[in-house]
């Protein structure tokens, strides 16, 4: 006995290798697929459409190759409303509930389809007064109606294929081989784009910006106007300050990369001179500290989140040590974000893109191409990777920029 189902997906199929997929996922499932219906997109911007019955030999596996496809924007021909099941108790859904993908999602409601709010992975989705949003796991109230089963949903995946006549390179995955100029020429381009269309830039930092001589890079671009919100840990700030007070970054100086003497404990130093003055602003305001990514945030009213971590030091007084604080206050800056440069950290990176819609884009800047590869494989399919020296390309795209504002 084969069990059935007609489905449907409509997008940009070919350019994003979308439809390649769906056939492969098929064929994964021990399924097999009949397509009924192919319309191909005659202009860049017009979507294609893809109707085709797919079978799959029991009823489980059908379920599961369902739940596969619908992350791939391919859906029930006829869903009807979505199911609803109620929360009986905070944090804990029912255990069919429907987990979110990155991608822009709408669910049928009254015989009506509602675009999910705040979309982001691994949330569910809740419905209430006619709207729908995406909400974690541990925010769920008893009382909350949330989506649950794959029947009167819709996932609509990105297609950034089609945006490569204006950034090419955003399209070409992850590649030691490409040009750093010109990735630093279009990321200056997607910055200034961004700006224009009235959204934010954030930048996502590890503390190899300071060991790679990034400050100055960084500094200029806080300065300028060109970042709106900086995430990262404790240890860019501590390194950060280490180095506008002391001058060096672990110990090593900044002047002639020899280690300073006695410079294992100037990171301890520097924490201790922010718990003197009451926090970092408070060492902005007392002249304390006159220069620093962390400077700059400061005078320049740019927000900035210090995550904590089981390694850090201190740490300092402005780091959130608990994580769910941490994850809500990253939450908040990315809100309005069309652009996110992710520099050299791989945990922040991973984060960061797990909190973010797929039509938010990612430039991942490392020496090591296994980082923007594992934050793509994580989920987070928008993000490009740029192999390169964290500090030459903030010094490089600080000065692309520098004349355009």
């Amino acid at each position: 006995m084969q069990f059935q189902e007609v489905v449907e997906a409509q997008g940009h199929l070919i350019d994003s290798h979308i439809m390649e997929e769906i056939f492969d996922k098929v064929v994964e499932f021990n399924g097999r697929f009949e397509v009924e219906q192919f319309q191909i997109g005659r202009t860049n911007g017009e979507p294609s459409y893809l109707r085709m019955k797919v079978e799959a030999p029991t009823s489980d596996s059908m379920e599961h190759l369902l739940q596969h496809l619908l992350g791939l924007g391919c859906s029930p021909i006829d869903p009807g409303d979505a199911q609803l099941g109620a929360v009986d108790c905070d944090r804990c859904a029912p255990d069919d509930f429907y987990s979110t993908t990155n991608h822009r999602t709408m669910v049928r409601y009254n015989g009506q389809w509602l675009e999910v709010r705040n979309q982001r992975m691994d949330a569910l989705v809740v419905v209430r007064d006619g709207s729908a949003e995406c909400r974690r796991l541990r925010d769920v109230k008893a009382g909350d109606s949330v989506v649950v089963g794959l029947r009167g949903i819709r996932v609509v995946p990105e297609a950034k294929e089609r945006d490569r006549l204006a950034f090419a390179f955003m399209s070409n995955g992850i590649s030691s081989e490409r040009q750093v100029d010109t990735a630093v020429k279009q990321t200056a381009a997607l910055v200034q784009q961004t700006i224009a269309l009235g959204l934010r830039v954030v930048v996502v930092a590890g503390p190899v910006v300071v060991h790679t001589g990034g400050v100055k890079g960084l500094s200029d671009m806080i300065r300028a106007g060109f970042v709106h919100a900086v995430l990262s840990g404790n240890a860019l700030g501590v390194h950060d300050i280490e180095a506008a007070l002391l001058g060096t970054s672990l110990g090593v100086r900044a002047s002639d990369g020899r280690q300073e003497e006695h410079g294992h404990r100037n990171h301890m130093r520097a924490i201790n001179a922010i718990y003197h003055a009451g926090g970092i602003r408070a060492a902005v305001a007392q002249g304390r500290l006159t220069s620093g990514v962390m400077f700059e945030c400061v005078k320049n009213d740019v927000p900035y989140v210090l995550a904590g971590s089981l390694r850090d030091d201190g740490p300092l007084p402005d780091t959130i040590t608990d994580m769910n604080e941490a994850q809500d206050a990253y939450a908040a800056q990315l809100k309005g974000a069309g652009l996110v440069l992710c520099l050299g950290s791989m945990l922040h990176s991973i984060a960061t893109g797990n909190m973010l819609p797929s039509w938010v884009k990612i430039v991942c800047v490392d020496t090591n191409p296994a980082v923007a590869t594992k934050v793509s494989d994580r989920g987070t399919g928008q993000a490009v990777g740029v192999v390169t020296d964290v500090g030459l390309f903030l010094d490089a795209l600080s000065r692309e920029l520098a004349p355009q504002k």
